[in-house]
C-alpha cells in the first residue's frame, strides 16, 4: 500500500528483496535446484557470500530491523545484486549514504553533451562542471565571450577568467554582482564536493590573489543561481544584455549546460551581427 510518506527502512528492505529475487542462480554459476528453492532468485546465503557480509546481516536488512549500512556494505551489495547505475544510486539514497564515486569530477564533456552544445547554435552555449571549468563551447559563445581554445586547459575556468583575464575582468557591466553570485555558487559546490581537492585549491588561489574574492568568500553567501540576466560590454558589439539559463542533465548531473539568449531586440541585433562575422 502506498502512503503519504516513504518509510525508507521498509523500502530499503523491499528493494533488496526484489533485486535478489529477480536474479538467476545460473548467471552466478550456482545450481538452479528449482525444486529446493521456495522463492525465485538467489538465496540470502548466496547474496551474503557474494557481498562478503553475514547471512544474519542480510536477513536483518530485508526484515527492516533498523540497520543503517555503511557505504562500503552498500557498494558490496550493489555488486552482488548486479544493480544498474540508477538502482545503485537509489540504494544509496534510501540508506542516506553517498556513493564512493559521488565526488568524481567530470573533467571532459560527455560526447552527447558536446554534440548538444554545437547543435544549439546559433544560441551561445557552453558546458561547465561544478567548479566552473569550461568543458565545451560553440562558436557563438567563443565570439561572445572568448575563444577558450586559445587558453591552456588550466585557465579554462569561468571564475578564474572573471578575476584574472584582462578582457573578461572588464567584460561585465555589473561585475561585482556577477562575481558575488559566482562565489555564492562556488561555495555551494564546495560544500557538496568536500573531496574535490582541485576545487579547494582553486578557492585558495583566488582568495590569496584577489582581495575582492577573499572579501566576498568571507561573507559566506550561498546561492545556486541557474537563471538570470547579465549586461556585457563587448569590444566589437558594444553593450548588450543576455538572459542565461543553466540546465543540469540527468545522466551527467555534475555538468552544467549554460545557454545565453538576447534579453531585448537591440541585444539580439548586436548578437546576430557578432555571430554572422
Amino acid at each position: 500500500m502506498i502512503t503519504g510518506t516513504v518509510d525508507v527502512t521498509q523500502e530499503l528492505a523491499a528493494f533488496l528483496r526484489t533485486r535478489r529475487e529477480r536474479l538467476d542462480p545460473r548467471d552466478f554459476g550456482l545450481p538452479s535446484r528449482r525444486q529446493a528453492r521456495r522463492t525465485p532468485g538467489l538465496r540470502r546465503e548466496e547474496v551474503a557470500e557474494l557481498a562478503g557480509v553475514s547471512v544474519d546481516y542480510v536477513v536483518r536488512l530485508e526484515q527492516a530491523r533498523g540497520l543503517r549500512p555503511s557505504a562500503e556494505v552498500l557498494e558490496a551489495l550493489a555488486r552482488a545484486l548486479r544493480l544498474a547505475p540508477d538502482e545503485r544510486a537509489y540504494l544509496f539514497g534510501l540508506a542516506r549514504q553517498r556513493p564512493p564515486d559521488a565526488d568524481k569530477l567530470a573533467t571532459t564533456a560527455a560526447p552527447a553533451l558536446a554534440r548538444l552544445v554545437a547543435d544549439l547554435s546559433p544560441l551561445p552555449v557552453m558546458l561547465m562542471n561544478h567548479r566552473y571549468d569550461i568543458l565545451a563551447w560553440n562558436s557563438e559563445m567563443a565570439r561572445l565571450l572568448l575563444d577558450f581554445g586559445t587558453l591552456p586547459p588550466g585557465q579554462r575556468n569561468a571564475m578564474w577568467l572573471c578575476l584574472v583575464h584582462p578582457e573578461i575582468r572588464e567584460f561585465y557591466v555589473d561585475r561585482e554582482r556577477v562575481v558575488r553570485e559566482g562565489i555564492a555558487h562556488l561555495r555551494a559546490a564546495w560544500a557538496a564536493h568536500p573531496e574535490d581537492q582541485a576545487l579547494t585549491d582553486l578557492i585558495a588561489e583566488c582568495a590569496a590573489g584577489d582581495e575582492e574574492f577573499a572579501r566576498l568568500w568571507a561573507a559566506r553567501d550561498v546561492k545556486v543561481n541557474g537563471r538570470g540576466r547579465k549586461v556585457l560590454r563587448h569590444p566589437a558589439a558594444g553593450v548588450l544584455a543576455v538572459q542565461f539559463e543553466t540546465l543540469t542533465p540527468l545522466q551527467d548531473p555534475d555538468q552544467l549546460l549554460v545557454i545565453y539568449r538576447a534579453a531585448d531586440e537591440e541585444s539580439q541585433a548586436a548578437l546576430d551581427a557578432l555571430c554572422a562575422r
